[in-house]
């Protein structure tokens, strides 16, 4: 007998993040109950369901709520990235959580890659921009080193941050991490140095990349010590969360050196407020939150999260759980 699967959250998203080849894939392994629920509201008693499917929109269970609607629920697989709004509950219930925030690495660090080879090249002090004036200097002292043996920062060395530094592996770089939990043969073995200090790795590279997970100790933790140790052709990329920077102080850094840029696809709050400083800084480049899957690249969560429940029915090893230790330090 097949096992029985509910989606809970509402049918576009469901079809954005399953693509029709991992619904057919799906169907011919498990039942597929009908409906789609985007609130608890309009969830059913749904006894009969052993695995739930969701994405973005998941709803937001108590424990009540899960037992008392889910009774048999064994797994709940997400096809998005943070797990931290709704996973607790379900764990307290004996229910194992799967997240694809392995697939939605993929994209930012695709993103964060591209970024860090144009920004060694100068791309973003010299891209000219309508009513910006006339040709850009493009080579006037060999201000921009280019990427050959450049050092590039690296803060926060989780999924995102290895995916990154795997994929520089490619070019003649030298990659520096700043990331306290990570062991220096650990870094060793990723062809990384770790440096002490967030300020040192600032003071050291040509570009710095955030990857920071989002918690709590995390919150301002790139202040003026980071950005004034910055060189005066430097830059600072971000496409992991705008609360670890100090907005401030980051401003105040490229003010005082107009050669510096930010690349920021994050922000606090986000989108900035009308009159940030941010809109207006010629040396600031803004992205919407856009490093994440897009468009056809959800599906790839969508998948990840197909191959875990394929494993987990026959009793292989899974990739993505989370466990209640891992929501203590992941984003």
């Amino acid at each position: 007998m097949k096992p029985k699967v509910i989606f809970l959250s509402d049918e576009q998203a469901i079809k954005n993040a399953y693509g029709p080849d991992t619904m057919a894939a799906l169907s011919a392994q498990a039942e597929i109950l009908p409906g789609f629920y985007p609130s608890v509201s309009g969830l059913p008693a749904a006894a009969e369901a052993e695995y739930a499917f969701s994405t973005w929109g998941m709803p937001v269970m108590t424990e009540e709520e899960i037992r008392q609607n889910l009774p048999n629920l064994r797994a709940l697989f997400y096809a998005a990235g943070s797990v931290q709004a709704f996973a607790r509950p379900f764990l307290a219930c004996g229910v194992k959580v799967f997240s694809a925030w392995g697939a939605n690495a993929v994209p930012v660090a695709e993103v964060t890659v591209s970024e860090i080879l144009l920004a060694n090249k100068g791309f973003f002090q010299t891209l000219h921009r309508g009513g910006a004036g006339g040709w850009p200097e493009h080579d006037a002292g060999r201000p921009y080193p280019g990427n050959y043996d450049t050092p590039v920062g690296i803060i926060g060395v989780g999924m995102i941050g290895r995916l990154v530094i795997g994929m520089l592996r490619s070019y003649r770089l030298k990659v520096l991490v700043y990331d306290p939990f990570l062991p220096e043969e650990k870094a060793s073995q990723l062809g990384a140095e770790k440096v002490a200090s967030l300020p040192e790795l600032f003071r050291r590279c040509q570009v710095v990349s955030n990857h920071l997970a989002n918690n709590p100790q995390t919150v301002n933790m790139i202040d003026k010590t980071c950005f004034d140790a910055m060189g005066r052709n430097a830059v600072f990329i971000n496409t992991g969360r705008g609360q670890q920077v100090v907005e401030a102080d980051l401003v105040s850094a490229l003010r005082s050196c107009p050669t510096r840029a930010a690349v920021l696809d994050v922000t606090w709050p986000e989108p900035p407020e009308a009159d940030s400083p941010l809109y207006k800084l010629p040396n600031v480049f803004l992205t919407p939150h856009m490093a994440g899957s897009l468009g056809a690249e959800v599906r790839r969560m969508g998948e990840y999260m197909l191959e875990e429940f394929t494993a987990l029915i026959q009793n292989e090893p899974t990739r993505y759980q989370v466990t209640p230790e891992m929501l203590a330090t992941m984003a």
